[in-house]
């Protein structure tokens, strides 16, 4: 086998480099460092990036102290060969580098650009991903935002995720999966939001001016009424509150569709020749309603 002199291995060198698939965004030969993406780590087919090691040591503490170790332990044929794939770094290198990024619309991608903004120790790039998360679509994901914003400490995030979880029940299976991502704390802070709301309207409706659901005298003719039917939808409320805390569907269909809802407001009294309507619909709904408005709607930070 013919060996190469020292001017040709040279040359094979120079053509490998040549042949690397930089980003186009990231292919400026005055960048001195070059990074490699985790696709295809054997092979050394990857996608290839260029970059400035000031913008990089500004923007990263993990790179700031990289930079500071002996070069020869840290590269491969002069490249940092990352384990991040070539999609992620791109958001991570554009936030960093100042170029635009795309519109971002699902935490798949989200999650795996936290991943690296965490490791890499990248504050810039996490600021800008929690201004992403609070707009559409990502805001039709409470679960999923209230995890980030529990993971990296984004009190007012948390709050409002939280809030929207309202609509949703807990105990569904489909929301366990979305449950069990997060920590003890964050999960027991959701929880209690929930048992509280349920819990507070259970508490206002035994209280005046509602009646208590047992037998009274009927205020116009002293007869013995039962207010059975109060007793019936009371259950029914909580139920519902149970599904969906945020109560909305017990002010807006419940109240006027429910069978337990309609025994209420056609009871009267059974005496004859009286015949009183036991409730006052108009008003047992206006105080439903301050009751529902009044209830906690988000976490305690």
């Amino acid at each position: 086998m013919m060996e190469l002199d020292g001017s040709q291995s040279t040359a094979l060198v120079e053509v490998n480099r040549e042949e690397r698939n930089y980003h186009p965004s990231f292919s400026s030969p005055d960048a001195e460092v070059v990074l490699a993406a985790k696709n295809d780590y054997v092979a050394k087919a990857s996608v290839y990036f260029r970059l400035h090691s000031h913008n990089l040591k500004t923007a990263s503490g993990f790179f700031r102290e990289m930079f500071l170790l002996p070069q020869n332990s840290q590269l491969d044929d002069g490249v940092f060969y990352l384990e991040e794939d070539a999609s992620t770094l791109e958001l991570l290198f554009r936030m960093i580098s100042g170029l635009p990024i795309p519109q971002i619309d699902s935490y798949d991608t989200i999650d795996p650009l936290l991943d690296a903004i965490e490791k890499y120790d990248t504050p810039g790039p996490l600021s800008v991903v929690r201004l992403l998360v609070m707009t559409p679509p990502l805001l039709g994901q409470p679960f999923r935002l209230y995890a980030i914003a529990c993971r990296f400490g984004w009190d007012t995030e948390a709050q409002y995720a939280s809030t929207q979880t309202l609509s949703y029940d807990l105990y569904d299976k489909e929301i366990r999966k979305y449950l069990s991502r997060l920590s003890s704390a964050a999960l027991l802070r959701l929880f209690d939001l929930h048992r509280l709301r349920r819990e507070g309207l259970r508490q206002r409706l035994n209280d005046p001016p509602f009646v208590s659901g047992g037998l009274a005298t009927c205020n116009n003719c002293n007869a013995v009424i039962d207010y059975h039917t109060w007793r019936e939808l009371k259950y029914k409320i909580i139920l519902e509150m149970d599904v969906r805390p945020l109560g909305d569907t017990i002010l807006e269909q419940g109240l006027s569709g429910w069978p337990e809802a309609l025994a209420c407001w056609q009871a009267k009294c059974v005496q004859t020749g009286c015949s009183r309507a036991l409730y006052d619909k108009i008003e047992t709904l206006r105080v439903i309603r301050e009751c529902i408005e009044t209830l906690p709607r988000s976490i305690t930070t």
